[in-house]
């Protein structure tokens, strides 16, 4: 991975993010939505857009980069919760390394930068039905890239077509 390639000063470049959608509830269905990939360039404008989301619990932005990560942000009020997938990443990429900072956590070093292990809030939806030991076993899956990680999340949580189609949208 080389994640130096095409990056900004600021945060991850476009070309960089695979996808980002945010999911909310509204009426009691999902709704998933492809959001441009520049909003994931920078965290707090990912915070911001999923802030002005419509959801009744808040929304939940799911971003994959470069098929080598994902983060999960879900806002609700004032209460932000954060996951990376691969602490790893954040030596090489703007937004994995944002979340890390937000955490309050170092970045890793000597052997912590090959020891491939999540970061953040395990039980971000543990309200939704999917509890931290199951998420753990999702983000531990090294075979899976993050868009089936996102999707065997999205299914779990009761919104898979909804992310099919929202991925499908954002591919065009």
């Amino acid at each position: 991975m080389d994640g130096t390639v095409g990056l900004s000063l600021d945060g991850d470049a476009p070309s960089d993010i695979d996808f980002v959608l945010a999911a909310y509830r509204e009426d009691g269905r999902w709704q998933v939505e492809p959001l441009p990939p520049q909003v994931a360039a920078e965290l707090a404008s990912l915070v911001a857009t999923l802030r002005q989301r419509p959801g009744d619990g808040g929304a939940l932005g799911l971003v994959s980069v470069d098929d080598d990560f994902f983060v999960v942000v879900r806002v609700r009020g004032d209460d932000l919760r954060l996951l990376l997938s691969d602490v790893t990443a954040a030596t090489d990429w703007p937004l994995a390394r944002s979340v890390l900072d937000r955490l309050g956590l170092p970045l890793p070093q000597g052997e912590e930068e090959e020891q491939v292990q999540p970061a953040g809030d395990l039980g971000i939806f543990a309200d939704l039905g999917l509890d931290a030991m199951a998420m753990a076993a999702l983000c531990d899956d090294l075979d899976c890239y993050p868009d089936e990680t996102l999707a065997a999340v999205a299914s779990r949580l009761g919104f898979g077509a909804e992310y099919e189609r929202a991925l499908d949208a954002s591919a065009s």
